[in-house]
């Protein structure tokens, strides 16, 4: 289908945030947006206060007849999070309409366009959004199709007045090979997703396929010690190109960006950890090859506020710092617990956590013990299943016996704050991609009202 031809689009899963960035687009360009999902979120009420129709019953009926009238001219987009029994898919498969993934749909858009993709298993939505960033803060532009919501927009899209489009492109389904991208960046490569891949070498060979789908005469950005060829960055002084000097002054981190061309000394960081300075590394690297100043660049990473839901402060007081953040996978979640560590030594670390998915709980069970047995209290929620059916045998009381802590429960959501208003503690951490988000704000009702 071509972009021009399109004036309707129904997303089935319009509520995430891939999709809902997608659902803006159009409505941006004048298309009439229609869609999906299970719950109403934020998200859902924020487009439909910009004119997209959402409902919330998954019933063929609920399809607006004007989406059904002209295949030619209408785009139906779905998310392999909705069950494939779903009745609104099944209405539209049963009229033999063809269906598009967001990542299909994201390769219409950027086709005959400057495309900026970063894939990676972890690491790619705070590089993606610190990319689109650079590029807006410098007055350089892009448009920006990112995976979280850019605090310093409040937005996961981005609009701009050039033909450079930013992509996080995503590996779940193999989704990133739709993509024929310009510049590419691979943050990391860890297992994941093995749900879909069986094994770690299928992963490997998808990025591997990944990286051959860039254009001719395009640059690759690869993290150091990823067996694919490319520059390869890091945030240490081990590779061509990596930040130096690396310290923290005033609970912000500070470096030196070097490679072979130039060095830019002093960049502030408001991000915390090492991670968030490799992923700096490799926003800066796009933005130098796109002939970005060197003090532009400096000024856009100092002011740069993050991605909502990645290392998030909630609370942030003398007494007591409250942290949210989207980690799901041992690495992630090893990150941000040193992240924690590292500007807050002193204080007690009491982390809540919820499993995402029973097949990644299973597969990397040993890792998520062993990452999870390094705070001194751990509050374990149920696992959150999202598209996922119960495995026998695999539940948060068989996670949480592999962990080696002394201080360790399973609990409830409402036991939670009970729990968290009794015990107040210092430094708190929320994390995991399932609906725990639900929890922010009655715990920071808690620790800031009673």
């Amino acid at each position: 289908m071509e972009l021009q031809h399109i004036n309707s689009v129904y997303f089935v899963g319009i509520g995430g945030i891939g999709m809902s960035a997608l659902a803006r687009y159009f409505l941006g360009r004048g298309c009439m947006v229609a869609g999906y999902d299970k719950t109403r979120t934020p998200l859902t009420i924020a487009l439909e206060g910009e004119g997209a129709v959402v409902t919330y019953t998954d019933a063929g009926k609920e399809i607006p007849v004007e989406f059904l009238l002209n295949e030619q001219e209408t785009l139906v987009v779905y998310t392999p999070a909705i069950p494939r029994d779903s009745n609104i898919l099944r209405t539209f498969e049963e009229k033999g309409w063809r269906l598009y993934k967001r990542s299909e749909v994201l390769g219409i858009i950027s086709k005959g366009q400057y495309c900026i993709a970063v894939a990676g298993t972890h690491g790619k939505t705070t590089t993606s959004c610190m990319v689109a960033h650079i590029l807006t803060d410098s007055g350089f532009g892009c448009t920006a199709f990112l995976g979280g919501i850019a605090t310093n927009y409040e937005s996961n899209f981005l609009i701009g007045n050039n033909n450079v489009v930013v992509v996080e492109a995503d590996e779940y389904d193999r989704s990133f090979l739709t993509l024929s991208p310009d510049l590419e960046v691979i943050t990391s490569m860890d297992a994941d997703h093995l749900d879909i891949y069986g094994n770690v070498d299928s992963l490997h060979e998808s990025f591997s396929l990944f990286a051959k789908q860039l254009k001719p005469g395009g640059s690759l950005f690869v993290k150091n010690g990823l067996d694919i060829p490319g520059i390869n960055y890091s945030a240490s002084e081990q590779s061509p190109t990596g930040a130096k000097h690396i310290r923290v002054e005033d609970a912000s981190f500070l470096f030196d960006y070097f490679n072979p061309q130039t060095e830019i000394k002093d960049i502030r960081l408001m991000l915390p950890g090492k991670h968030n300075v490799e992923n700096a590394v490799a926003a800066i690297s796009v933005a130098l090859k796109l002939g970005i100043s060197e003090a532009l660049i400096k000024a856009a990473v100092s002011n740069f506020r993050g991605v909502k839901r990645r290392f998030e402060y909630i609370v942030k007081t003398h007494g007591q710092v409250y942290i949210d953040d989207y980690a799901h996978h041992p690495t992630e979640l090893a990150a941000c617990f040193d992240a924690a560590r590292l500007l807050y030594p002193d204080k007690r670390l009491t982390v809540i956590f919820q499993p995402h998915l029973f097949s990644r709980t299973r597969d990397f069970a040993d890792g998520f013990a062993e990452v999870l047995s390094r705070p001194d209290e751990l509050l374990l929620l149920e696992i959150y299943p999202a598209r996922e059916l119960p495995i026998s045998g695999i539940d948060s009381k068989f996670l949480l016996e592999k962990v080696q802590l002394k201080e360790k429960r399973l609990c409830g959501m409402n036991e939670v704050l009970e729990i968290v208003k009794d015990r107040r503690p210092e430094l708190l951490l929320t994390v995991g991609a399932g609906d725990i988000d639900r929890l922010i704000e009655p715990i920071k009702h808690v620790l800031t009202n009673d």
